[in-house]
């Protein structure tokens, strides 16, 4: 199966292992994958700061980069989610309405696109260490993604998956939430770095590295030995 993915804007900038690491794992699974070197952001923080008419230009160019693609994995529910729910309503009405809903179908965060389409759960990783796992707020309320990430990291040989507490609460990221409302968006984020250390666990894992990102300066402060690793980080683990 040929495969295109979308890396977003932080991963590319921020952590671009994560990018490969999709890859590489996307490749274990058995597809083709395509990058197109030309592709940008999906307009999602334009959209989140109120600016629709920009977001719509960056978007546009979105479909564009991917035109020619059947589907575009991401490794992010934050940005698949945005795609998936928001697209059709920044072009209701719009003479290019059924493109964005075209586009939408063809989009997938990664666990969604291994376990509920290639029908994969287990990718051959290893990793022998104790680990917990956050539920981002775009995997649940906006992809509909649970269970997947789950599946794929009970197959991983050696890893020990602790479940957090209040694992369905925000961490407090929020992208522009983070930037309006510092003290709140802390104080969220103490509290889910504060129930990952309590698992005992020695990696917080998630499909957002937004998220991650969050939590593990909160988790520096508190000089705790608690790393964050995505997803596709732990699944291409150990080959």
């Amino acid at each position: 199966m040929k495969v295109h993915v979308f890396i977003p804007c932080f991963i590319d900038q921020l952590y671009p292992t994560a990018g490969f690491n999709t890859i590489k794992v996307l490749e274990k699974a058995g597809c083709e994958v395509i990058y197109n070197a030309e592709q940008t952001c999906c307009g999602q923080p334009a959209f989140n700061a109120g600016y629709w008419g920009e977001s719509r230009e960056v978007c546009k160019k979105m479909m564009s980069d991917f035109s020619d693609a059947e589907i575009v994995v991401v490794p992010s529910a934050s940005c698949a989610g945005f795609i998936k729910n928001y697209y059709s309503k920044l072009f209701d009405n719009a003479s290019n309405n059924k493109e964005s809903l075209s586009f939408q179908s063809k989009v997938f965060e990664l666990s969604d696109f291994l376990v509920n389409v290639l029908k994969v759960d287990d990718l051959g990783a290893k990793l022998d260490k104790k680990a917990t796992y956050h539920d981002s707020c775009a995997a649940l309320r906006e992809c509909k993604i649970k269970m997947e990430p789950r599946k794929l990291l009970k197959n991983v040989v050696g890893l020990e998956l602790i479940e957090i507490a209040d694992n369905e609460t925000c961490c407090g990221f929020g992208g522009t939430f983070a930037v309006k409302f510092e003290d709140i968006s802390v104080a969220m984020g103490e509290q889910k770095a504060e129930n990952a250390i309590n698992t005992g666990a020695e990696i917080l894992i998630s499909t957002d590295l937004s998220c991650l990102m969050h939590i593990n300066g909160i988790l520096q402060m508190k000089e705790t030995n608690l790393v964050s690793m995505h997803l596709a980080d732990v699944l291409a683990s150990g080959y």
